[in-house]
């Protein structure tokens, strides 16, 4: 399934591992990249603004706040792994595969942001 996107911490929370592509036409998830979930993000690396629209994406997906999803390691790199708390691995499990069938139904990309 998709757990091989994250582990459990201790304390509950999930570590997801993405990589993500900066400066691309729509914010998206788009699909499998390794043992990563492939994210783009129309924002531009530069002033973390990328980092950013990753974390209100990857809220958006599992339906917690932004405040609840931070940058653990990959400020400045396409492979980042972010820390989620608020949300059971099962539902987040649930929520990816979700997300992952319909990257992979529809060619291109699913824009998650409103925008069609």
């Amino acid at each position: 399934m998709n757990e091989d996107f994250f582990e459990v911490n201790g304390d509950g929370s999930i570590v997801l591992r993405l990589h993500v592509q900066p400066g691309a036409g729509r914010t998206a998830v788009v699909g499998r990249h390794g043992d990563a979930l492939k994210v783009r993000v129309a924002a531009p690396p530069s002033g973390g603004r990328a980092n950013e629209a990753c974390n209100e994406l990857i809220a958006e997906v599992l339906g917690v706040k932004t405040s609840q999803v931070t940058l653990s390691a990959g400020q400045s790199s396409r492979q980042k792994r972010l820390t989620i708390s608020g949300i059971e691995p099962d539902e987040a499990s649930r929520l990816l595969s979700e997300a992952l069938a319909t990257a992979d139904s529809r060619p291109g990309q699913r824009p998650l942001d409103g925008r069609e």
